[in-house]
């Protein structure tokens, strides 16, 4: 008995050794979180979410971000690759695939999808299909997980590529090491030139021009909070914080017609993550650890609105994330809001007149 729980013993001593002399995958830095915001007044728990109404409920996996086009067709990319397209009877298409994972789209004025591949780069889809990328690079480095994209009344287009170092699927590798690999770029459709508009973002994720094309937000995940670059005007070229101390990680984000925008949380604030970030050497023993065993998310569905000052206005929730869980995207559209989601099988859809407070939309 004694020789087996030696045995055992030396079994646990060589593969705790082996664990620790292995190298990390990431080199973290300390960072002191903020306190998170109150769940209370307009972020008060609310269970407005679970009236949504479920679209292709079952046949698309991973709906990350929606659009829809002049006919009322919804498109959408899921987990495998694919482009889907949900028309309004309800009836799904497998439309094409891109070979990547995309996630951000949106339609330009010629009628072309224009998508945030995370593994392509920035693509451009004709009404036919026909498939072709606008760029993989900016300024001598490769995009490696581009990740959402809007366009401005001029044409231009905004886009991030969330981490420098890191792909998609090593996403919580970024969150733990810290560090800003993040950039939020603009692609010139005339001159084929990419640019980088801020670098050294921590998780450069979502993005939104505003009505008048003025500025654009994007949301710094990682840090729960929200940047205004000014487009044009006489801050063009600068950066300002929008939004701070967010109650969980922004995601994908979108304007209305009534110039509010929509924030997409795909959970909440983590209280083991945020102690966690004060400890480096901590971090860099947990990103060895299987995916299993690292911090994951907590199943809560939440989306907030904000008015063109930055000022919380509403916020939708799921409690349970029984319904709708891990929000990637809120896309508003004649008065109607559409849920994408990065893991879930359904696509939501709320008319904005079914959430109090915000009265009857055009």
């Amino acid at each position: 008995m004694m020789k087996w729980l030696l045995i055992g013993l030396l079994v646990i001593f060589l593969l705790l050794g082996s664990f620790l002399l292995t190298p990390s995958p990431v080199d973290s830095k300390a960072w002191e979180a903020p306190s998170p915001p109150a769940m209370t007044g307009v972020l008060a728990p609310n269970e407005r979410l679970r009236l949504a109404d479920l679209l292709a409920r079952g046949q698309v996996y991973g709906p990350e971000d929606t659009t829809i086009d002049a006919n009322g067709v919804l498109y959408t990319g899921t987990q495998d690759g694919k482009i889907v397209r949900v028309f309004p009877d309800g009836t799904v298409e497998n439309w094409l695939e891109t070979g990547g994972r995309p996630l951000g789209m949106v339609f330009d004025a010629q009628g072309n999808l224009i998508v945030a591949d995370a593994w392509k780069g920035l693509l451009s889809i004709t009404p036919d299909g026909t498939l072709s990328v606008l760029t993989r690079e900016a300024e001598g480095t490769p995009f490696r997980f581009t990740d959402d994209v809007d366009i401005a009344p001029d044409g231009r287009i905004y886009f991030t590529d969330a981490s420098s170092r890191f792909r998609q699927p090593d996403y919580i590798l970024d969150l733990l090491e810290m560090r800003p690999h993040g950039r939020l770029l603009r692609y010139n459709p005339r001159t084929r030139r990419t640019e980088v508009l801020l670098a050294n973002l921590h998780f450069a994720n979502g993005v939104a021009v505003s009505p008048a094309g003025d500025y654009v937000l994007v949301n710094e995940t990682w840090k729960y909070r929200i940047l205004k670059y000014w487009i044009s005007g006489p801050r063009a070229g600068q950066a300002e914080v929008f939004a701070d101390n967010l109650p969980g990680f922004p995601d994908n984000l979108a304007v209305d017609d009534q110039g509010r925008y929509w924030v997409a949380f795909p959970t909440l604030r983590n209280a083991q993550v945020d102690s966690m970030h004060r400890k480096p050497w901590l971090k860099n023993l947990v990103a060895k650890l299987p995916d299993s065993l690292k911090p994951q998310p907590q199943e809560y569905g939440l989306v907030v609105a904000f008015d063109a000052s930055g000022r919380m206005i509403t916020s939708l929730h799921d409690t349970r994330g029984s319904h709708l869980q891990e929000i990637t995207s809120v896309n508003p559209h004649d008065g109607v809001l559409y849920f994408g989601s990065l893991h879930n099988d359904r696509i939501g859809r709320l008319p904005l007149h079914a959430i109090p407070g915000l009265g009857e939309q055009p």
